[in-house]
């Protein structure tokens, strides 16, 4: 999805592309989360699986998403997620036994605006209706995904004829994997899996990503 974010004063919008599952919840989110102008927006991911998130990333861009389209993808295979803001992944999740991983159910997309009074500086920074109407813009959609309805289970959306099956797609490349810890080297501002008041030992998952 191409997505432009609501321009001034967007404190407490909350602008969302996401997949969620049809059934149970699993989600796999990319949530900008609104500021007063002149300050950053703060892009915040998170991975709900069986009903469980709490798994917030959150990354200050190295551009301003107001002023112009930048492309967001959400990859999703039975080998990995990943998340990529202009084709430079930010976020990966591994596929690994006894790891939770969203791969029981079919997902469908969102793209949402909303008031979320939580946003912006922990909620101490509400919205100004003054600036309203707050108008996010998504265009380019593109979405590639197995019809799960044609299948008797989900097994035959493992099919390697699926692009997104292709052995290239199980793993990030060498370059892709230097872009993505340089990027959270430089712009990742929280991650749930070192903040040990909210997690004294991190979660499993927290060492696959």
């Amino acid at each position: 999805m191409k997505i432009k974010l609501p321009g001034r004063n967007s404190a407490g919008v909350v602008t969302a592309f996401y997949v969620r599952s049809v059934s149970g919840h699993d989600e796999l989110d990319i949530e900008f989360l609104g500021n007063q102008e002149g300050k950053p927006i703060t892009l915040q991911t998170n991975i709900f699986i069986n009903g469980k998130g709490d798994r917030e990333q959150r990354f200050h861009l190295w551009f301003d998403p107001t002023a112009d389209f930048h492309d967001y993808t959400i990859l999703w295979n039975h080998h990995q997620v990943a998340f990529l803001v202009d084709n430079i992944p930010i976020r990966m999740l591994k596929n690994v036994k006894g790891i939770g991983y969203p791969a029981g159910h079919p997902l469908k997309v969102v793209g949402s605006l909303w008031n979320a009074s939580w946003a912006t500086d922990g909620g101490a920074t509400p919205i100004d209706w003054s600036y309203a109407p707050f108008q996010a813009q998504f265009r380019d959609f593109g979405v590639s995904g197995c019809p799960a309805a044609a299948y008797a289970d989900l097994r035959g959306c493992f099919s390697p004829s699926y692009w997104w099956n292709d052995k290239q797609y199980w793993r990030l490349s060498k370059a892709q994997l230097k872009a993505y810890l340089d990027t959270r080297k430089r712009y990742m501002s929280y991650d749930y899996c070192s903040d040990s008041a909210r997690y004294p030992t991190p979660p499993p998952e927290c060492g696959f990503q």
